[in-house]
């Protein structure tokens, strides 16, 4: 597999600002060998602006440093989804998709990230909150008018297991994929996304070749019963005045790729029996001056190159 990492992993990226060449010559220094290109409505990647020609030359600044363009993905979808009760919003929705799977075929990458729909957005308490099988019907919809597009760019709608409320078990992604009917259709699995609610390595084995993309992070969850002691009491004493009547409560983190509670070695063996072999793609979130540096020594060490 080859070692990918998120544009928005870069000091700036989440706004859209960082300058895309100097994203590539610090991804090869840092020994990465793709980076993941994130499209918005605004700053380096503004969709809007990413016609053939400049996509040829954001291309040739990744080939000049030495890296790859994984895969294209984006945060549009957390304000504009697929499946919003707004007719007018999912048609916005399926424009963009549209357009970023151009995007990605211009950018010489065969896949990009699709949030498929949301039965609620889970940071935003304002957002609309929508019955599940409406939210399935919408989304197989939406994907459906993409398809074609899809198919004569020769990208992959790449589906991203992200906390939506939706497709929430490994059988009913696979089968939700299997629905549309179309080879252009395929899972982003976030390995750290599942970690709440079950394995990866399970995820993995039955998704199977479906698996079109790996996005890689740390989450680590504990726990809190009784009894604790030394930091974790105080972090668990904390969890219980959350609400009126807390007694079990637990914590949880997104954090490096070695400090949390994935199995690695039955992630990449079931990979392996996948016979999954594209970008795994390190999306490290918030940005600090050394994530780039030691996510690149961490993936090394979980895929064995060093």
């Amino acid at each position: 597999m080859k070692k990918s990492i998120s544009y928005w992993s870069f000091k700036d990226g989440l706004a859209g600002t960082h300058d895309p060449a100097a994203a590539f010559r610090e991804a090869k220094e840092k020994g990465f060998d793709a980076v993941e290109v994130c499209v918005g409505t605004s700053g380096a990647f503004d969709i809007a602006k990413l016609d053939e020609s400049t996509c040829a030359g954001i291309q040739k600044l990744a080939e000049d440093a030495g890296v790859e363009i994984s895969s294209v993905a984006t945060g549009f979808y957390w304000g504009c989804s697929l499946t919003a009760n707004s007719a007018a919003t999912r048609k916005k929705a399926v424009e963009f998709t549209k357009r970023m799977i151009q995007v990605a075929s211009w950018l010489g990458t065969d896949a990009v990230l699709v949030v498929p729909g949301a039965v609620d957005v889970f940071f935003d308490p304002k957002s609309e909150k929508i019955r599940y099988d409406e939210v399935y019907k919408r989304s197989k919809a939406s994907l459906k008018a993409c398809l074609k597009t899809a198919e004569r760019c020769k990208v992959s709608m790449c589906i991203e297991n992200v906390w939506n409320k939706f497709l929430l078990s490994p059988l009913e992604m696979r089968d939700f994929v299997d629905s549309l009917g179309s080879p252009r259709v395929k899972v982003y699995f976030d390995v750290g996304n599942v970690i709440l609610t079950g394995f990866p390595q399970h995820w993995i084995e039955i998704l199977g070749r479906r698996i079109g993309r790996i996005h890689a992070n740390g989450f680590k969850f504990a726990f809190f019963g009784g009894g604790e002691t030394g930091d974790i009491a105080t972090i668990a004493d904390a969890c219980r005045k959350l609400a009126r009547g807390t007694g079990w409560c637990g914590a949880y983190a997104f954090c490096d790729l070695d400090a949390g509670d994935l199995d690695w070695p039955a992630i990449l063996a079931a990979l392996k029996k996948a016979r999954y072999d594209k970008y795994i793609t390190a999306e490290m979130l918030p940005w600090d001056p050394t994530v780039v540096e030691r996510t690149s020594r961490q993936l090394d060490a979980i895929l064995g190159r060093r």
